[in-house]
């Protein structure tokens, strides 16, 4: 990269207003969208006012804009002459998280899921902060046409969550009917770092997803007699203890795969043993062939277990496994390499952190995953006060995590340097030949 070009962006916006200033001017206005944003969340697949709020903010700074792609996904594009088209993503949606805070605009909203239960919602993965970065960054590179040529694709999309919004998007046409792009950006809140810093892994950097059902059937009967029962809970137990020798005892010491029972349902009352238990995994890996034999060692642990507890055939666990999934993301390195050096440059070398893969999940990776293999970056934005996190380390407290219902970034400071961030990346990536 030439030093000069660099400085070059960064010192000047337009001819008259640098990007500091800029973004200065702007963020009254963007932490009042923020606000707006947290106190209004929705569920994944039912973003309908949120879509329709960001298609209304990108098309006042000049994009043309088209909803309902893939559900309620946005597509805003920006044409400012020949050159390369970079498409950046936000999420929209909003978790079943009920918010516990004392903030102004804290979450209040309660809804009905698809299951028909009465839930709270949160933005308690930061989407909204996702937002408001992309829509500031939307804002100074529509002000900002004297610097670059182009084209932009800003799109807004639904069910992150549920790993199902950017296939639904993908599918719908993304790339066939706007224009595609060289390269794919997006920024990810991080509830570890501390605003001013981002995160970023080059290769493979989030895992892959799977969630798999089991059903425990039985026999049931009275908790005094269980001989004249096969006890789905017991069995339904020794399953989730059997699950986590997969990764200790059949894989690679050091292939990361993490397999989580996060739902154990079963059972009316206490003197009776029910007839079946119902077991629901979250299933985290990172390679195909890893991927491939975890899922086929649940399905001979249940099988084998089922077996030796004496039920017949048509009483052995039954295991599915739901959705779609999503793919690990794959930071291309040159494109990471590009962006973490423009960053380092504007931030500082300290502010830019390489760190290990996570094993959260993320369908951002679907953007690449197409016979165009479209080079994409996924870097983590950091959001918490550096006093907060000097004084949690002193103490040994633990913050909040990503979708705890404490979690909220800082809103000024995050936002600025977000904006700040997916801005001079963008820009670089329209002129970097």
């Amino acid at each position: 990269m030439k030093p000069f070009v660099f400085l070059f962006l960064v010192s000047s916006l337009n001819a008259a207003e640098p990007l500091d200033t800029f973004i200065e001017k702007e963020r009254p206005s963007l932490i009042q969208l923020y606000e707006h944003l947290h106190a209004h969340p929705e569920l994944s697949l039912h973003e309908e006012k949120t879509s329709v709020r960001m298609a209304e903010e990108i098309r006042k700074v000049g994009f043309e804009v088209t909803e309902k792609v893939g559900g309620f996904g946005v597509v805003g594009v920006l044409k400012n002459g020949p050159g390369k088209t970079v498409l950046v993503r936000t999420d929209l949606d909003g978790l079943p998280v009920r918010e516990i805070g004392s903030v102004p605009y804290v979450s209040k909203t309660t809804t009905k899921d698809d299951a028909g239960n009465d839930v709270s919602v949160m933005h308690a993965c930061g989407h909204d902060m996702h937002m408001t970065c992309w829509l500031g960054a939307a804002r100074a590179l529509a002000a900002s046409k004297d610097q670059w040529q182009g084209t932009l694709v800003f799109i807004a999309q639904p069910a992150e969550e549920r790993g199902l919004g950017a296939l639904a998007m993908v599918g719908d046409g993304l790339y066939q009917r706007f224009p595609k792009p060289d390269v794919c950006l997006a920024l990810h809140c991080d509830s570890s770092l501390a605003v001013g810093t981002f995160g970023f892994t080059s290769g493979p950097a989030t895992a892959s997803t799977d969630t798999v059902e089991i059903m425990v059937k039985g026999i049931g009967g009275h908790g005094a007699m269980p001989n004249l029962t096969k006890d789905p809970i017991v069995l339904a137990s020794q399953i989730v203890l059997a699950l986590q020798t997969i990764d200790s005892r059949e894989l690679h010491p050091v292939e990361p795969v993490v397999i989580t029972v996060g739902k154990f349902i079963g059972g009316t009352k206490s003197n009776i043993i029910p007839d079946k238990v119902e077991l629901g995994l979250t299933v985290r890996t990172t390679s195909t062939e890893t991927r491939t034999q975890v899922l086929e060692a649940i399905k001979r642990i249940c099988r084998g277990l089922g077996i030796a507890a004496g039920l017949p055939e048509n009483l052995l666990p039954e295991i599915a496994i739901t959705g779609p999934g999503t793919p690990s993301v794959y930071n291309d390195p040159a494109l990471t390499a590009r962006v973490t050096q423009v960053w380092a440059e504007a931030f500082g070398k300290t502010s830019v952190i390489e760190r290990k893969p996570t094993m959260a999940g993320e369908d951002f990776s679907r953007y690449t995953m197409t016979p165009d293999k479209i080079p994409v970056f996924l870097a983590w934005l950091g959001t918490v006060a550096p006093e907060k996190m000097e004084r949690a380390k002193a103490s040994g407290e633990i913050l909040p995590s990503l979708h705890s219902p404490f979690y909220r970034p800082e809103p000024a400071p995050s936002i600025t340097f977000g904006v700040k961030a997916m801005t001079l990346a963008v820009l670089y990536e329209l002129n970097h030949k």
